[in-house]
This record gives structure tokens, C-alpha cells and sequence, in this order.
């Protein structure tokens, strides 16, 4: 059977908070809110989970040092559960080496403030880090899913990594078009040997769809796809099936009836 070659690869592009250090007027510190999960149990596999300490460090020292004051906060308060498998040795970088080291930070870890009683207007930005725990907790919880909505209709920075995007299944404020790039980003994630896609470039700006069907061009795997972008379709079908109203099937390349 021939492949019929299609792919969706639209990077998700977090909003850079160091930039809000970088414009930051020295009269006036930033404050940037960092949420981090309170659940550590992955799933029903009696594993233990929660964030993971180097996508936790490495933005936090990044602000840090540039003199930004960060506050913590989570669903329940108090201390967040790092998952263990990043704290082994192996998975060491100079940032978790501080981070372990950083007393002061430990005392903030032990007592983040409850999700409940934090408010968009005094942070200038807020950071998601990765992990499993967020999968379980923060997707659903109610006030993470009004904080992202307020800091996005007051044009502040929100920024997610690895796992973290996972937070904004049901935040209602994204556009189609940022919906379409969230998903697309889980995909990548996934990495998946076969895709289904309907009308993949729908409330894609043209940027989007560029580097959707370039992504599309590249991809190793089969992809079954339904699109009325002629651009797309010529350049990565290989076989395109038309279905006719009576239920039957036509080869459009071959020329010929299938049923």
C-alpha cells in the first residue's frame, strides 16, 4: 500500500519571561509567580511523581540572578513534591547542584503560598514548569485555570515547559489558532508513527500553516489526512482519495474506482 505522507509540527512557543527581566526598570523590580503541582502520585502506578527539579531551577536562577523577585505557589500550599527521578545524580545539571544547596529556596519550597489566594494583578508574568504531577492537579483546578485566563486577557507573559502546556486543556481564553498549536505541540511529544488529521490548517494564521505543511513534508511516519488546502495537499499527499456521495471510493492519482 502506498504512504499517504502528511504531518503536524508546529512548535509550541512559550512566552519568554526573561524578557521581562531584560525591560525591567531598576526603580521597579518584576515579580514573576511560579505555580508548581501538590499531586505526587503518578496515576494508579503506585510510582511517585510531582515537578521536575531542573525545569524548576534553570528559569528560576535565570530570573534570579537578573534580579527578579519570584514567588511560589501551589494547589494546596506548603511543599510542592519534587518527582524523584529528577533528583538522581545522573540527571544532575550546575543548576539542580544549586538548587539542592539553596537553603533559602527550601524554606520558600516548604511554604508556597495556596492557588487560592494568589492574584494576576501583582505579578508581572507566571511560569508553569513540567513534570507528571501538573497532569493530575493543575489541569483541572480551577484556580490555575482563572489565573492563566486573567494574566492572558492582561497581556502578561504565561510560559509552560515539557509537560507543564498540559495545564491549558480547559482554559477557555486561547483562540482556535492557539488551540491548534497546543495540540499539535502534544503531538509532538507523542512521537507518533502514525497521524489522522481533519482540515489540520483550520484558524491557522499563514505562518502556522508554513510551518505546519513543512512539518508535514518532513515527517518519517504515514498520515491520513482530510484538507481543502491545495498547497498542502500537493505537496505532501502521495494518494489522494475522494469519497462520493453514493459511498463509493475514488483513486484521484490512479484514476480509478476503489468501491
Amino acid at each position: 500500500m502506498k504512504k499517504i505522507t502528511l504531518l503536524a509540527i508546529i512548535a509550541f512557543t512559550a512566552v519568554s519571561i526573561s524578557a521581562v527581566a531584560q525591560k525591567s526598570n531598576k526603580k521597579e523590580m518584576k515579580k514573576v509567580l511560579f505555580v508548581v503541582t501538590s499531586n505526587d502520585k503518578l496515576g494508579n502506578t503506585g510510582e511517585k511523581t510531582g515537578f521536575w527539579s531542573e525545569e524548576f531551577a534553570a528559569p528560576y536562577y535565570e530570573l534570579l540572578d537578573q534580579g527578579v523577585e519570584i514567588t511560589i505557589a501551589s494547589p494546596l500550599g506548603g511543599q510542592p513534591p519534587i518527582d524523584p527521578k529528577s533528583a538522581d545524580p545522573s540527571s544532575a545539571t550546575e543548576d539542580t547542584k544549586r538548587f539542592d544547596a539553596d537553603k533559602v529556596l527550601q524554606e520558600k519550597l516548604k511554604n508556597t503560598l495556596k492557588l487560592s489566594t494568589v492574584n494576576q494583578k501583582d505579578y508581572d508574568a507566571v511560569f508553569y514548569p513540567g513534570g507528571h504531577g501538573p497532569l493530575w492537579d493543575l489541569v483541572q483546578d480551577k484556580n490555575s485555570i482563572s489565573l492563566i485566563e486573567s494574566f492572558y486577557t492582561h497581556n502578561k507573559p504565561i510560559a509552560f515547559v515539557c509537560h507543564a502546556p498540559a495545564v491549558l486543556k480547559n482554559v477557555k481564553v486561547l483562540s482556535g489558532g492557539e488551540k491548534m498549536r497546543c495540540m499539535f505541540s502534544r503531538m509532538m511529544l507523542q512521537h507518533a508513527n502514525f497521524l489522522m488529521f481533519d482540515e489540520p490548517t483550520n484558524h491557522l494564521d499563514l505562518e502556522s500553516i508554513t510551518a505546519l505543511n513543512n512539518g508535514m513534508i518532513k515527517f518519517p511516519g504515514v498520515i491520513l489526512f482530510a484538507c481543502r488546502d491545495h498547497q498542502v495537499v500537493q505537496t505532501t499527499a502521495n494518494r489522494i482519495i475522494e469519497f462520493l456521495p453514493n459511498g463509493s471510493m475514488i483513486d484521484k492519482i490512479n484514476l480509478r474506482r476503489i468501491s
